[in-house]
């Protein structure tokens, strides 16, 4: 376990940049089932596409999709300040090594459940009505829960020392 906690940082960061990667590189939005199927990527969910042809259509970005890209970044840089800082023996970082791990807590769960939901913001950034064989892609879904797992694992140092100060307390 304490070999866990020693490396949960960089571990949260890792997973982190896996869910970051999936946001970026999969298809957020899959309408239709079968062999015809329209597939919005990440990109388009999060930033939005500007149409470039006869036959492109713009699309107008999902704000929730890019909150929580913003705060996965966030969260990126926190968590790689609180790995980085104690490796170059900056002081002061122990004092708010648990508000920083708090804070990229939030950043990644918050991430992750914008993931989950963007179908809807997605349709309703567009001025139009959620298909009803429309679905979030798999590796949004997967990326999600990423992103809380990491969140978990970001958190895990500051809930061991805080139950850990409760045990001795008794």
């Amino acid at each position: 376990m304490k070999r866990v906690l020693q490396f949960s940082g960089a571990i949260s960061l890792a997973l982190a940049a896996v869910a970051f990667i999936l946001m970026l590189v999969t298809n957020a939005v899959i309408v239709g089932s079968g062999q015809f199927q329209v597939v919005y990527p990440g990109t388009y969910a999060i930033f939005g596409h500007k149409a470039e042809g006869l036959l492109d259509v713009t699309y107008n970005p999902s704000v929730l999709a890019l909150i929580g890209w913003i705060l996965a970044l966030v969260g990126m840089v926190v968590v790689l300040l609180g790995v980085v800082l104690p490796l170059l023996k900056v002081k002061g970082v122990e004092k708010f090594a648990g508000l920083m791990n708090l804070c990229a807590v939030v950043c990644f769960v918050l991430a992750g459940i914008f993931m989950f939901l963007v179908v809807p913001t997605f349709f309703a950034a567009n001025d139009s009505d959620v298909p009803s064989n429309a679905a979030i892609g798999a590796g949004w879904v997967i990326g999600g829960i990423v992103f809380m797992v990491a969140g978990g694992f970001a958190i895990l140092p500051a809930a061991v020392d805080f139950f850990g100060k409760k045990k001795k307390r008794r």
